[in-house]
């Protein structure tokens, strides 16, 4: 491995533990001013989450994982997803089938249950 790729590598723990950091002390600090109002908190903790996706974002592993996300949303746009209709009607299918093999499987455990029954006295 050569020495950018190690000095690559050490900079992106470099921003992870900073992130872990910020993170921890955006906790700490929520809990900390528990008293203040819940509003000026939570643009604090959006503030600290946005520069938290920023930190994450210039990493390998964070771009990499951003990457995913847009490919998986571009896969999604794709997908041919049922009608109203046809969800009912499989729903009804999947029901009736239950249904069925439930009633197949009480039929079964009953027989046996006789037949046990009447075997051990």
């Amino acid at each position: 491995m050569n020495s950018r790729a190690e000095e690559r590598i050490n900079f992106d723990i470099a921003k992870w533990v900073l992130a872990f950091l910020i993170l921890g002390a955006g906790i700490y600090g929520n809990s900390y001013y528990s008293a203040v109002e819940p509003l000026y908190r939570a643009l604090v903790g959006v503030v600290v989450f946005a520069i938290l996706i920023t930190i994450v974002l210039t990493t390998e592993k964070g771009w990499f994982a951003w990457t995913l996300l847009k490919e998986a949303r571009v896969e999604i746009r794709k997908v041919i997803w049922p009608t109203s209709q046809e969800t009912g009607q499989t729903t009804l299918m999947v029901v009736g089938i239950v249904l069925f093999v439930g009633l197949i499987l009480w039929i079964l455990d009953a027989l046996l249950s006789w037949g046990l029954s009447g075997t051990i006295g």
